[in-house]
């Protein structure tokens, strides 16, 4: 048989109960965890480290990540709803301008402060706000030092190091009408330089490499094998390849390019509130500090990240102030598909005999340069014709459309009939059958 408590232990079982009840209150009537879908492409390595990082930060929310790659996530992100997802995190401008367009986004409305809208010559966020870069990748050389050592060749440092003789067939270089990143490499000395001095840089520097049309990481592979002394890339293919043990170096030139990384809140997010959380998150201090992890080595967009980072980093940033990365990557995105099947034309297809012709010249009297060398750089086509919006969407929309194929070709066409004819006569003056 139960006792009844006395008064006395009645009072100090309800000061118990509201001690208890005191000391849970914050938990109880704390907010409930919300979850936040996130689409990226990102893999494990940055994924993991900020998703963790962001739930220690704000433990009422919890993250979902749902992964599509860029070709997936625009069409997934157009249907009804959204599928759900309140954030798209991932490394892909041209989706983002479609997604804003389409009214798939909204606007972002966070602070901006300390966040540079231009790295160089290249926007790092949406004029109307509506999305903007959360770290960047960069373009530049992969060097293989070991085998630079034994050619006793010095490592380059920018584009026109890449056109001396020295480094004849020691170059590798991604096809850009096979490799995703290489229409950005091509147009990287025609901003840089001016149109027809990157035109004449990248007959010299095509005569001194080899292409190579296969995945972007190939050409990783390929250097880190002392097949070749330097390569092309872009650095999270390198980064990935030097953390799995690979003897190989990255120099970003001081004319380089960048590929954004970008974020934003979609139009039907469910959880707004959340995902401007995520987004401030990633855009901050600490989050911007995950970025430069040795498995992850983006380059933050941040430019006070770069002051905890040991001296001799690389710092875009930096180098932009001094004049470098005049790059534009908007108007190198418009013109991508353009300015790479000129290139296939003018440096691709003809390779063997720029090759040869090259190596002629270089050997042959120096008083045929000025007769020669104009023959050999001519550009395939005028930086005016290359501006106009309505060539770059022919050759944007090739793959999808018959006859903006059929145009395309009767270009390429052209351009490769004037480009024979131009070696035609080059071979002629040096008396070469090339």
């Amino acid at each position: 048989m139960s006792i009844p408590p006395s008064p006395a232990r009645r009072a100090l079982l309800r000061g118990g109960a509201a001690l208890a009840l005191a000391a849970w209150a914050p938990w109880l009537h704390a907010a409930p965890r919300r979850d936040i879908t996130v689409l990226t492409a990102y893999p494990d390595a940055v994924v993991s480290r900020v998703e963790a990082a962001f739930e220690r930060a704000f433990p009422h929310y919890r993250l979902r990540m749902v992964w599509r790659m860029p070709h997936d996530a625009g069409p997934y992100l157009l249907e009804p709803g959204q599928h759900g997802v309140d954030v798209y995190w991932s490394a892909s401008p041209n989706t983002y301008a479609r997604l804003k367009a389409a009214g798939a986004l909204q606007a972002l409305n966070v602070d901006f402060t300390g966040l540079p809208a231009r790295l160089g010559g290249s926007p790092l966020r949406d004029a109307d706000g509506y999305y903007t870069a959360s770290e960047t990748a960069g373009y530049g050389f992969v060097l293989n030092p070991t085998r630079l050592a034994a050619l006793n060749l010095a490592a380059p440092s920018d584009w026109p190091e890449l056109a001396a003789p020295a480094y004849a067939g020691q170059l590798l270089l991604p096809n850009p009408m096979e490799v995703g990143f290489a229409p950005v490499l091509v147009d990287i000395p025609l901003q840089s330089y001016g149109w027809d001095t990157g035109w004449a840089l990248w007959s010299a520097i095509a005569a001194n490499g080899d292409f190579i049309g296969r995945g972007g990481g190939f050409v990783s592979e390929e250097i880190a094998s002392g097949r070749k002394a330097i390569g092309l890339s872009i650095d999270f293919f390198v980064v990935a390849a030097i953390a799995n043990g690979a003897p190989l170096r990255f120099v970003y030139p001081r004319q380089g390019g960048i590929n954004p990384g970008h974020i934003a809140i979609t139009a039907s997010s469910p959880n707004p509130a959340g995902a401007r959380d995520f987004v401030r998150f990633v855009l901050s201090a600490d989050g911007q500090a995950l970025l430069t992890h040795p498995d992850i080595r983006k380059l933050p967009v941040r430019p006070a990240s770069y002051a905890r980072l040991p001296a001799g980093h690389a710092n875009p940033f930096a180098v932009a102030d001094s004049g470098g990365y005049r790059y534009d990557n908007g108007v190198g995105q418009a013109r991508a598909a353009l300015v790479a099947a000129a290139f296939g034309q003018a440096c691709v297809r003809p390779h063997a005999r720029l090759v040869a012709l090259w190596r002629a010249l270089r050997a042959g009297d120096p008083a045929q340069w000025g007769k020669v060398w104009p023959l050999l750089v001519s550009a395939p086509l005028t930086e005016a014709e290359a501006s106009q919006p309505a060539l770059q969407q022919l050759f944007a929309n090739r793959r999808d459309n018959a006859d903006s194929e059929q145009q395309a070709r009767a270009h390429e066409a052209r351009w490769a009939k004037q480009v024979d004819a131009r070696l035609d006569q080059a071979a002629r003056l040096l008396g070469v059958s090339a």
